[in-house]
């Protein structure tokens, strides 16, 4: 007969081979021979602080992929966005691997930027802009360039009242303004979804056809990704659907728009592979799949490869002394958890990205700073001071712009600096 004092030795024993097999296996390890490649490359030019790399052959396979994609019949224009890769060289290098000069801009200082770079660029805004901004552009612009605003541009209108404003506009610069109209085709983000609002203002654009131009339409359907893959394939045909219902709107009651060629925009990088084969689309847009941050790790750009990388040095490493005045309790901690026996200290931080490079780095809940953040990892990370930890951007604009230049790479080896697009001027 087993005694008390047996069972429940027996019983502790038990519950410590259980959480044992419950304690965290050690994740370190060194590079990968790609980001070995990188860090050698960095070291060697002298790089001491944070930068954010774009590596051509990987972005060629991307832009390829796209292009391939548009090429599909019925062929659609492939407009590069602007915001997802805001550098004049960058999308100048994508539009002629793509072989287009198509755009979409969402900020008036990039619009003016590019008017003036590309006077060849065929512009599509991305969202309404203030008719403040609109008239801001045309200040700074004042034919500065080849760029011709009544041929080249297409804002965008949302409401009856901001095609009057626009009208107003057109109308005291003594220009023609050419507009696209936004339809909700589902994500509920503002557009057209009734219509009588949609007629009024193709009633108003017919009626002032010396100030204002129909240009054509763009629904964007975003709320596609953040659904299960059987609900947006589901929902998609309902995209179409709504799309196509005003087009044949339009072409019923204003025929004569369709005597020029007009553009009717849609899709993203989450969705434009879905139009292959549709008609319904003749130009697409995606720009942060040819960077292909993690937000974009979904199954429709499984092909599609991580582009951009941030890289940073590390200033500090040491082992783990816990956390301030209680560092009893984090090495406790330590010994659980193999994974955070090491901090390290790297130049800046606390970017929109996640620990890519070595393997088992994480991000420190006690040192989240954008002047030093911390990161832990075990003593098997092979990591020293003067490494660079490499960062895998969670989204492309807002990051690619925190770094000044970019810089290209290809085979290991930076082959040139490219700006960033100012935000602010």
């Amino acid at each position: 007969m087993v005694s008390r004092r047996k069972f429940m030795l027996g019983g502790l024993g038990l519950a410590a081979i259980g959480s044992l097999a419950l304690r965290p296996g050690n994740d370190g390890g060194a590079y990968s021979q790609y980001f070995a490649g990188l860090n050698q490359m960095l070291r060697e030019a002298g790089i001491g602080q944070p930068s954010l790399l774009i590596d051509l052959d990987r972005l060629d396979q991307n832009i390829d992929l796209v292009r391939k994609s548009v090429g599909t019949t019925p062929q659609k224009k492939y407009r590069v966005v602007v915001k997802s890769v805001p550098s004049l060289h960058l999308s100048n290098y994508i539009a002629m691997r793509a072989d287009t000069n198509a755009f979409m801009v969402f900020h008036r200082p990039f619009l003016n930027d590019l008017a003036l770079a590309r006077p060849d660029a065929d512009v599509l805004l991305g969202k309404p802009m203030p008719v403040s901004a609109a008239a801001e552009f045309y200040r700074v612009f004042d034919g500065a360039s080849a760029f011709d605003p009544q041929q080249q541009l297409k804002w965008l209108i949302d409401t009856p009242k901001r095609l009057q404003q626009y009208l107003q506009l057109a109308k005291s610069l003594n220009t023609r303004m050419r507009v696209s109209l936004e339809i909700d085709v589902g994500l509920h983000r503002g557009g057209f979804d009734d219509r009588d609002s949609f007629v009024e203002v193709l009633n108003t654009i017919a009626a002032n056809q010396q100030s204002l131009q129909f240009a054509g339409l763009m629904g964007y359907d975003a709320h596609l990704m953040g659904m299960p893959g059987f609900l947006a394939d589901r929902e998609f045909p309902k995209v179409v659907k709504k799309y196509q219902g005003y087009v044949d709107l339009a072409r019923e009651t204003h025929p004569n728009f369709f005597k020029q060629p007009l553009c009717f925009n849609g899709a993203g990088s989450p969705t434009f592979r879905r139009y292959e084969g549709q008609s319904v689309l003749n130009d697409v847009s995606a720009g942060s799949c040819l960077m292909k941050p993690s937000h974009y790790d979904l199954p429709i750009l499984q092909e599609f490869v991580d582009t951009a990388h941030i890289a940073t040095p590390v200033l500090k490493k040491m082992p783990n002394r816990g956390l301030p005045s209680l560092e009893w309790a984090s090495r406790i901690g330590s010994v659980w958890n193999p994974n955070s026996e090491m901090t390290y200290f790297v130049y800046s931080g606390n970017w929109m990205a996640h620990p890519e490079s070595p393997p088992g780095l994480s991000l420190s809940s006690v040192y989240r700073s954008s002047n030093q953040q911390g990161l832990h990892g075990s003593a098997a990370v092979k990591l020293a001071v003067d490494d660079f930890v490499f960062f895998r951007p969670e989204q492309s604009e807002a990051v690619l712009l925190q770094f000044g230049d970019l810089l290209a790479v290809r085979g290991n080896e930076i082959v040139e600096r490219w700006p960033v697009l100012d935000a602010s001027t």
